[in-house]
């Protein structure tokens, strides 16, 4: 049987290009993403990851080659859920507001509607805050709200463009492991775009590494950690440093007078 047909996800030798042609994004790229499988996207800046993202999510067509999601072409709807790098919640709502009304949009009545929000709060540890208005949170609790509201509606997908890239490092380990805790306990499809080679390792069991200028796949890494990665932190593990070395070896090598290894380099030494 095609691998294709057993994915959730399926990019076929996508090509896409900007301004009517002049701007060549992607070219050839081709992988799968299998029900349940947490893939990150890898790369400097001008490889396409976001451009990706929203051909996923059907928010723009590729210019050659096939998109499928569950079988079809995608179009934004109700199993595919989006976390932005802003939560982008609606202002004029309370936390629990922007949550119910994700879950109106499914039909659901309003008693499930409260229920549903409230348990999702509980699960980001903010259930105190359902009266809360978004400017009243810190940028970490208003990811988390966003994440909620992802997840409420149950998505068989969710795709995630560097959500955590703009809090605190403190606050990222801990919305990534609760990332993680609700993967685990859901196991949606997720595709996660960072920037952040130690996170694509520390959450995903695949990585997409992609070359800038057009963006074409470089390599895709399976990552054999452990799965209860909330508990059982893999980074002072030898796999754990034999990967983010070659990932940073193959970085390194593709990057184009050093512009693009900056966003990157945070994470090694020097």
């Amino acid at each position: 049987m095609d691998a294709s047909a057993q994915a959730l996800i399926s990019l076929r030798h996508v090509g896409k290009s900007f301004k009517d042609g002049e701007v060549r994004a992607l070219e050839d790229i081709t992988f799968d993403v299998r029900p349940g499988e947490f893939v990150s996207l890898v790369g400097p800046s001008g490889c396409g990851k976001t451009t990706l993202l929203r051909l996923i999510n059907g928010l723009i067509e590729p210019d050659e080659g096939q998109v499928r999601v569950m079988g079809a072409p995608p179009q934004p709807g109700p199993d595919l859920a989006m976390v932005f790098q802003s939560a982008r919640l609606m202002p004029w709502r309370t936390v629990a507001g922007n949550i119910e009304f994700a879950l109106a949009l499914r039909g659901l009545g309003r008693k499930e509607r409260a229920e549903r929000t409230l348990a999702l709060l509980g699960a980001v540890g903010l259930r105190d805050f359902a009266k809360a208005y978004p400017h009243e949170l810190s940028g970490g609790m208003q990811q988390r709200v966003g994440l909620a509201r992802a997840l409420a509606v149950e998505p068989k997908v969710l795709l995630m463009d560097e959500p955590f890239a703009a809090l605190d490092a403190m606050t990222r380990e801990v919305l990534r492991k609760e990332l993680l805790q609700m993967w685990s306990s859901r196991r949606m499809a997720i595709v996660f775009v960072t920037h952040d080679i130690d996170e694509a390792i520390l959450l995903s069991q695949r990585i997409v590494l992609l070359r800038p200028r057009p963006g074409r796949v470089d390599e895709i890494i399976d990552v054999d950690l452990n799965d209860n990665r909330w508990e059982n932190d893999p980074r002072t593990l030898p796999a754990f440093a034999r990967m983010r070395e070659h990932l940073w070896q193959r970085v390194r090598d593709m990057a184009q007078g050093g512009v693009e290894l900056e966003e990157l380099a945070g994470a090694f030494p020097k």
